[in-house]
């Protein structure tokens, strides 16, 4: 009889013993009953006959995982305070015959995050673009493409560093220098992947690829069906797949011969993930550039300051559209003022299209009574409800509680009660009452539900069905709009007024980008509705001015140049969170290595029930925050390394 270590997928437990009455390669998935159900497991190392009684493995599949892939699971399980099985859940495993290495001892050694943790040198150099001159490169592929000499030059930079930042304006021509690195890999017999921040882009972008590379291109993401993710798998396996796209799931793929990761808006907070492994995905694709030795691209018209500081950038200025813009700013709270309309009108008459950004999505953010002040907060989280009018009801987008919509006021009986935060769903409302003869669409995650959904808004717009698209943050992330002439900006004071070190730069940032969807023929307006003009018009044309003189406001105090960690406490009982969290923080404050930043209730302190506390550290090393975090961990701890939310 044989004895084995397994960790099992997805699951916080550390490592099992189970028996088998044969040997087993080490790495390879099998499945076993855990609480009286089936679950799968890998097999991490081979064990003693332990002195308790164990279970039998059941079945022993044809799938493992590769000694790469167990190294990143390591290397996440530490950085990011995880177990083994939670990280290894995060990837597909090989089939057996097509691992690239059987794991070794290599499961049995200690990831230290000293020596594996995601570093880059601070060396920044500058390629020169002042030639607008093209070549024309040789192509046995579907189409071909062309690069300028700019583009060219910004392609060889990629290939003299290991990682590389691509800094380069809305419309400068990202994509057409991606594409071409792909080219160069596939004739290397080499296997790409193309990492985008959400769901929302691969419509556009898959597109694009599949017009060029045909069938080499493989879509991947988590509204696929079970049976396109079968085919997408078998394509991956059989090697037919040599460029792989999607969010940061296909980032955990079992890709052989990988040669090139590029993350495409890399600033993008979608590449975090929100619950554990609370991994950073640009982060592990720089991790995996050392892990697999290939060349790293990140890629943004506003690029992240973390990105900009550590990673040597090629700056590409301007794009291919002669277009201008005219900024245009608006004193006044969010709501669609005269101007608005006015504006929004004149576009309409000359039978051009518009986009509208607000934050905010359903009719209104909050409901509150004017008599007594009452708001009406979800009775499971104290966060506002957000109202709903298609549906009636009031629906809490933390938990999704829904409510119907009150009529008068259950603390005082009066019925003035009024709304306050304008949403994407009121603002279509207004703007179809106002303009009846407009065809005037919603386009956020209430509507926009699946990947066919969103192909066909798309097409609508493009093809001029649709007059005025009304979306969040949506609406910014790189879709190509070809006849937006007016983009409208609200809810830029809120980004801004945010209790979140990055708050400049978000705001700055969502409006770049907002605004980089107007204007690709034709010249056109951008409305900013902001009391904050001063700082908007300042960086609004020069986001590298911005980044300089944000490094100098970071210094000694916020990353780059600081590490935090976040540490998050919840639980029903909400004396019991907050006696887990003080135990944590005075333990903390013992060490010398790290400060203590605050802790106390969270900005939202109830949420689905369970009340939150939190810590936040800052350090000079992500070591010494690990080591104290290992020192001192108390078991409702929840770690969340780098966060970027902290409201």
């Amino acid at each position: 009889m044989f004895f084995y270590k397994l960790s099992i997928l997805s699951s916080p437990l550390t490592p099992l013993t189970y028996h088998f009455e044969k040997d087993i390669k080490t790495g390879t998935v099998v499945e076993v009953v855990l609480r009286n159900k089936k679950v799968k497991g890998v097999l991490i190392c081979t064990s003693e006959e332990p002195s308790f009684k164990t279970s039998p493995i059941l079945e022993v599949s044809d799938f493992l995982y590769s000694s790469k892939q167990v190294k990143l699971a390591k290397f996440i399980a530490t950085y990011y305070v995880c177990s083994l099985g939670e990280a290894l859940g995060l990837m597909v495993a090989f089939e057996n015959e097509s691992a690239d290495e059987i794991p070794g001892q290599a499961w049995n050694d200690e990831v230290s995050a000293s020596n594996e943790k995601v570093s880059a040198s601070n060396e920044k150099v500058c390629a020169s673009d002042d030639s607008n001159s093209t070549r024309h490169s040789k192509l046995d592929l579907e189409s071909s493409l062309t690069l300028s000499a700019k583009q060219e030059k910004a392609l060889e930079f990629f290939k003299q560093h290991k990682t590389s930042l691509l800094f380069g304006d809305t419309g400068s021509g990202k994509t057409e220098i991606y594409m071409k690195y792909f080219e160069q890999m596939i004739e290397e017999k080499k296997r790409s992947i193309f990492l985008m921040p959400e769901i929302s882009l691969t419509p556009q972008m898959g597109q694009r690829l599949q017009h060029h590379f045909g069938e080499a291109v493989v879509m991947w993401h988590s509204k696929l069906t079970p049976l396109q993710k079968k085919k997408a798998l078998q394509k991956i396996y059989d090697g037919s797949a040599h460029i792989i796209a999607g969010p940061r799931s296909a980032l955990f793929l079992p890709i052989k011969d990988l040669g090139l990761i590029v993350v495409d808006e890399e600033h993008d907070d979608s590449y975090k993930s929100s619950s554990r492994p609370r991994y950073n995905a640009r982060d592990i694709a720089i991790y995996m550039g050392k892990l697999y030795d290939v060349h790293v691209v990140l890629g943004s018209a506003t690029p992240s300051l973390n990105s900009y500081v550590k990673f040597p950038h090629v700056r590409l200025k301007g794009g291919y559209f002669n277009s201008n813009k005219e900024f245009i700013y608006e004193r006044s709270s969010e709501m669609l003022s005269p101007m608005i309309l006015q504006n929004l009108k004149n576009t309409l008459l000359n039978k051009e299209q518009s986009i509208v950004f607000i934050p905010t999505r359903a009719n209104f953010k909050y409901l509150i009574c004017q008599d007594c002040g009452h708001t009406y907060e979800c009775v499971f989280c104290s966060i506002g409800m957000s109202i709903h009018q298609n549906s009636r009801a009031l629906k809490c987008h933390y938990c999704n509680y829904t409510q119907a919509i009150p009529q008068v006021c259950c603390e005082c009986g009066s019925g003035n009660l009024t709304s306050s935060r304008l949403g994407t769903a009121e603002a279509v409302k207004n703007i179809g009452e106002e303009f009846s003869e407009a065809k005037v669409e919603q386009f956020d995650r209430d509507v926009i539900t699946t990947s066919n959904k969103l192909k066909k808004a798309l097409k609508r717009f493009n093809d001029h069905e649709t007059d005025i698209l009304v979306g969040t943050q949506m609406l910014s992330k790189g879709h190509d709009y070809h006849g937006v002439t007016l983009a409208v900006v609200l809810g830029m004071d809120n980004m801004l007024n945010m209790s979140d070190y990055r708050a400049r730069e978000k705001a700055l940032s969502s409006l770049i980008q907002v605004a980089g969807r107007s204007g690709r023929k034709k010249n056109a307006k951008v409305l900013v509705q902001s009391f904050n003009e001063d700082f908007f018009s300042a960086y609004v044309d020069n986001y590298e001015e911005f980044l300089q003189e944000e490094k100098i406001y970071r210094q000694e105090l916020y990353p780059p140049y600081k590490k935090l960690c976040r540490v998050l406490f919840a639980h029903k009982n909400g004396l019991k969170a907050k006696e887990q969290m003080h135990k944590m923080q005075e333990n903390l404050s013992k060490i010398s290595t790290i400060e203590i930043v605050g802790f106390g209730k969270c900005a939202v302190e109830r949420i689905a029930n369970k009340y939150r506390f939190e810590i936040l550290l800052r350090s000079d090393k992500s070591t010494y925050l690990l080591q104290a975090i290992a020192q001192t961990k108390v078991d409702l701890a929840e770690i969340d390394m780098d966060p970027i939310e902290f409201g």
